[in-house]
């Protein structure tokens, strides 16, 4: 089983705009990736998101691509300071691929949480528009993968 943890694209600033909207160069990079994304076939059931406009907009692009049966949602408990053990609980009970779009520290920490057990060990370096795909090892989750947006040519 797969997870993928997304970090928003870059945001306008609170001071720009208070909604916290795509930039341009956030929607550019985020629609880079969901293409490359797209193009992998990857299987995603579904995609939750924090709620926040730059999370949501990101999860649309995204799912413009990989087209997850059960669609785009919003999901508590995925904000920037939430505790990552509401989103460690669905992760642990998916029974299908998820795609978990959302801000930092809160990936970095879920990520860390199911990795190493340890919420505070920072694990991965999350870049915004990124992906990074967590898998089911053994009992355990690994880092498979990660995609950012300057890798892509």
């Amino acid at each position: 089983m797969e997870v993928y943890l997304v970090q928003h694209g870059e945001a306008k600033s609170e001071a720009e705009d208070p909604g916290r909207p795509l930039t341009d160069k956030g929607r550019s990079d985020v629609e880079l990736v969901a293409t490359r994304v797209g193009c992998l076939g990857l299987e995603v059931t579904r995609i939750l998101h924090s709620g926040r406009l730059r999370a949501r907009q990101t999860a649309e692009l995204i799912a413009d691509q990989v087209m997850p049966p059960c669609g785009v949602a919003e999901q508590e408990g995925l904000g920037p300071s939430d505790s990552p053990e509401k989103a460690k609980q669905l992760v642990l009970e998916a029974q299908e691929p998820l795609m978990i779009v959302g801000h930092l520290p809160h990936l970095s920490r879920l990520a860390s949480s199911l990795v190493v057990g340890d919420p505070t060990k920072e694990v991965v370096g999350f870049t915004m528009g990124g992906v990074v795909c967590l898998r089911s090892v053994d009992g355990g989750w690994v880092v498979a993968w990660a995609l950012v947006p300057g890798l892509i040519i």
